[in-house]
């Protein structure tokens, strides 16, 4: 019998446009399928597009590509089971792994090793209610969290769960996003500078390197 099979929308290399590892050749692996609706979502095509692929398909393809750093993203890439035998194997083969979640799936069986870089949705989002809270209890310093940022709303929102979480201290990092064509960086910087909150504001490198609307973000 044949291993299950993981749901790929597309592997390719780019630039990582986020995180702490932002500015770095990174080899993306976008799963297919997410349950949420973001009002901003930029990747509406990983819902539905896809070809089955097992672990080992997914590895060669990796491993062509040359790169030492691997995201896994989505869609939601944690709805799809082989995605956790997938992330062993990359780490297990020496590979960095970044792991890219919507925040509403729990990551406790995610393998030690990987970075998970967490996705709160804020109110602007339309899905702020079905965040798994207890995920914010599993930080490490090896995780990271992110807030996508519609309004001065969501900033205030984003304001109350990095102090309700202590996630400054919890966790490798935390990034302000401004929702792209939503919210100018400059006023995303005033008010985290009127704030004082230990955050970093993040800006989306690969889409000032290519069209918002191009395949490799």
């Amino acid at each position: 019998m044949s291993a299950p099979a993981l749901t790929i929308t597309e592997i390719y290399p780019s630039i990582q446009g986020e995180s702490t590892f932002a500015g770095q050749p990174c080899t993306f692996v976008r799963l297919t399928a997410c349950d949420l609706r973001c009002r901003w979502c930029d990747t509406v095509y990983a819902f539905t597009e896809g070809r089955k692929q097992s672990v080992e398909d997914v590895l060669a393809e990796v491993r062509a590509i040359g790169l030492p750093l691997v995201e896994l993203t989505g869609g939601e890439p944690l709805l799809q089971k082989q995605a956790i035998p997938l992330m062993q194997a990359l780490i297990d083969e020496g590979y960095t792994v970044l792991l890219e979640t919507g925040g509403h799936v729990p990551i406790g069986d995610v393998p030690a090793g990987v970075h998970r870089i967490v996705d709160v949705k804020c109110p602007g989002s339309g899905e702020a209610e079905r965040m798994h809270w207890p995920n914010l209890d599993m930080l490490t310093q090896r995780d990271e969290v992110k807030f996508v940022i519609a309004d001065r709303l969501d900033f205030d929102y984003a304001r109350d769960v990095v102090t309700t979480y202590d996630l400054a201290a919890r966790c490798r990092a935390v990034h302000l996003s401004p929702a792209w064509g939503l919210v100018p960086p400059a006023d995303l910087a005033a008010w985290i500078l009127e704030s004082r909150l230990p955050v970093r504001l993040q800006l989306q490198q690969h889409k000032y390197v290519w069209e918002p609307s191009a395949r490799r973000v």
